[in-house]
């Protein structure tokens, strides 16, 4: 049976050896696939700080105003997908299992490079889901690497008011 919930949640990405940090509060739908498995979905929140700037400088824009891009998390306590999708300029997808490294890929769409797709590795050090019935906590701890090269360490989670 499919559960679908609506809930208020705080989503936190951070990084603990660069400045990253960053919070944002919004609703999502969660819904339930299995005991254990669960979807969260939720659109991106309008970013205006651009405009602002925009206004301020007088510089003029001719885009369109850009559809709002989803956010959606597939998660169990042994495996985590995340995927941003939508308006067509930059869209990812990161494959999360503790203990493994797994494919974190992007894509780049603009005027010179129409296929901007590129891979980087994710090593999963710590993967936590915490809340029954329903999830309440998503921890998720990983390294980011390119090559032979380590990019950071990073901490995503996701609080689900009930």
């Amino acid at each position: 049976m499919l559960t679908q919930l609506r809930r208020p949640l705080r989503l936190s990405f951070g990084s603990s050896d660069s400045l990253i940090c960053t919070a944002i509060e919004t609703m999502g739908t969660l819904y339930q696939k299995d005991q254990d498995r669960f979807h969260l979905v939720l659109t991106e929140p309008q970013v205006n700080e651009l405009g602002a700037i925009v206004t301020e400088f007088n510089v003029s824009t001719s885009q369109a105003v850009p559809t709002p891009r989803l956010l959606w998390l597939e998660f169990s306590p042994f495996r985590v997908a995340i995927t941003m999708q939508g308006n067509g300029q930059f869209s990812y997808r990161h494959l999360f299992e503790p203990n493994v490294f797994g494919v974190s890929r992007f894509w780049l769409q603009n005027a010179t490079t129409p296929s901007g797709l590129f891979h980087l590795r994710n090593f999963t050090r710590n993967l936590h889901v915490k809340g029954q019935p329903f999830p309440r906590y998503l921890l998720l701890e990983y390294e980011l690497w390119a090559q032979q090269l380590k990019l950071g360490d990073y901490q995503f989670s996701v609080e689900i008011d009930f």
